[in-house]
């Protein structure tokens, strides 16, 4: 079945984005014909600097080849080189209630953390719904709060098609399974909106200092402590080995054991974890032509699908010759 997701520029990837739902991205390729694209349209919406948006680009397209992304089983590219989205976008449009797009919730939540309501805010369920239905999607992996997203897209292909005839595929969303909720190190969850991550690639000194300042609570080094309710342990459960973790465990609810012990072991086993993927990200950035080319040939293979279903629905629509 054909997979499709989404991925904004936004910046650098965290360990909170590999051990949340990027991880299980990357497994569905051994399954499924999966179509992974950089949403840089769909970043303009947050007004981010130029200059941003190009570099997040190439930095997002490297943190995925460096982090297992197979562009021999997985079609890989960047939104704004397939521009009939765009087109299609509109098409939807023009079919879609304006009463479907007030009620989504992802529009409020941006604007009441400080988003500009902008219209490419309010209306990127379509443009969302046109990156879906132009690759002819089956299946679209979303944690399960985003379930609304699928079903807009669904109620929109819907009615196009009762509209115009058959011309969409009616996707399905694949609710990721137990999509990690990594907390950050301030303890709430991990985000860049929050500026509490980890990055994933980022200098090794800089990634022990913020593991070293994982917010902790007050207990002495003598009492016993919960593990269940740290920040530190929380962690260490997405790197370390079942054996090290009931260790680890035995020695919160003992007692005798200091904080700093147990962030000391969480940098190792992060950096050891993280080091074949931080070896081909070097490689990486020191051949972007590589990168660039990638980026290049998914865009040329996205395209040639993109193409076909867009005609189909101008024809139905009754435009073109």
């Amino acid at each position: 079945m054909r997979v499709l997701s989404g991925i904004q520029p936004s910046g650098r990837l965290h360990i909170g984005n590999f051990f949340g739902a990027m991880r299980q991205h990357l497994k569905l390729q051994a399954e499924h014909d999966c179509f992974y694209f950089i949403a840089d349209y769909h970043a303009l919406t947050s007004n981010p600097k130029p200059e941003d948006v190009a570099q997040h680009t190439l930095d997002v397209t490297m943190d995925y080849l460096a982090l297992g992304l197979d562009t021999k089983k997985t079609v890989f590219w960047r939104q704004s080189d397939v521009p009939e989205v765009l087109e299609l976008a509109w098409l939807l449009s023009c079919v879609t209630p304006k009463g479907l797009l007030e009620r989504c919730t992802s529009y409020k939540d941006k604007v009441a953390q400080g988003l500009s309501a902008n219209h490419g805010l309010f209306a990127y369920p379509v443009l969302q719904a046109a990156d879906i239905l132009i690759y002819k999607s089956d299946l679209v992996p979303v944690g399960a709060d985003q379930k609304q997203h699928i079903e807009v897209t669904r109620d929109i292909a819907i009615r196009f098609n009762n509209t115009y005839g058959e011309i969409f595929t009616i996707p399905k969303d694949y609710i990721l399974e137990s999509v990690a909720v990594v907390p950050g190190i301030d303890g709430r969850k991990m985000s860049k909106s929050y500026n509490n991550t980890i990055g994933i690639f980022e200098p090794e000194k800089a990634a022990k200092k913020k593991i070293m300042s994982i917010v902790t609570d007050s207990t002495p080094v003598e009492e016993p402590k919960n593990p269940n309710k740290c920040n530190v342990f929380a962690l260490l459960k997405l790197v370390a080995s079942a054996e090290e973790l009931a260790e680890w465990e035995g020695r919160y609810r003992n007692g005798g054991m200091g904080y700093g012990e147990v962030k000391k072991r969480l940098v190792e086993l992060i950096m050891e974890y993280f080091q074949p993927y931080r070896q081909k990200r070097t490689e990486l950035e020191n051949n972007v032509d590589y990168v660039r080319e990638v980026l290049a040939d998914g865009a040329e293979r996205a395209k040639a699908v993109a193409v076909k279903i867009l005609e189909q629905a101008r024809q139905a629509a009754g435009l073109g010759r």
